[in-house]
C-alpha cells in the first residue's frame, strides 16, 4: 500500500491557488486591501472552511464539499452551485470572523474562490 505524503487540505488549497492564478490572487489582494500573501491566506482559510477543516464553521452543514469529488459528472455543477450558494452566508461569516476582514470584502472573495474550488474538485474527480 502506498502512503500519501501530502496533506489533502494543503493539496486542495494549492490546486485552488493554481486554478485562480497570480492575476486573480492579485485582484483578491486589492479587494481585501492586503498583499498577495494575505490574499493567499484568506483563500486558504476559505478552502479550509469549505472542506470542513476550519474550526470556525459552526453551521449544521459544516462541510458542504465533503464527498463532492466522488459525485462526478457535469450535471452536478448546478446542484453543487446551489448547495454552495446556501452555504455562502455562513462561510463568509466564518472567514470574516477568523480573519478579521470586513464581511463585504470576504463575501466577494468567497464568490471568486468557490468556482475555483469546484473546478479543482472536478479535475480531481476526472483523474480518478
Amino acid at each position: 500500500m502506498q502512503e500519501l505524503d501530502e496533506n489533502p487540505l494543503v493539496s486542495l488549497q494549492d490546486d485552488v491557488l493554481d486554478e485562480l492564478g497570480d492575476e486573480a490572487v492579485g485582484d483578491i489582494a486589492r479587494l481585501l486591501g492586503t498583499d498577495e500573501t494575505g490574499a493567499r491566506q484568506v483563500i486558504c482559510t476559505t478552502v479550509a472552511a469549505l472542506s470542513g477543516e476550519a474550526e470556525t464553521v459552526a453551521t449544521p452543514h459544516d462541510a458542504p464539499l465533503t464527498g463532492v469529488a466522488t459525485v462526478g459528472g457535469p450535471a452536478t455543477g448546478g446542484l453543487m452551485a446551489g448547495l454552495l450558494a446556501a452555504e455562502a452566508g455562513p462561510l463568509t461569516t466564518a472567514v470574516a470572523a477568523r480573519t478579521g476582514l470586513p464581511r463585504p470584502a470576504v463575501s466577494r472573495t468567497v464568490g471568486a474562490v468557490v468556482p475555483a474550488v469546484l473546478t479543482a474538485l472536478s479535475r480531481r474527480a476526472a483523474r480518478r
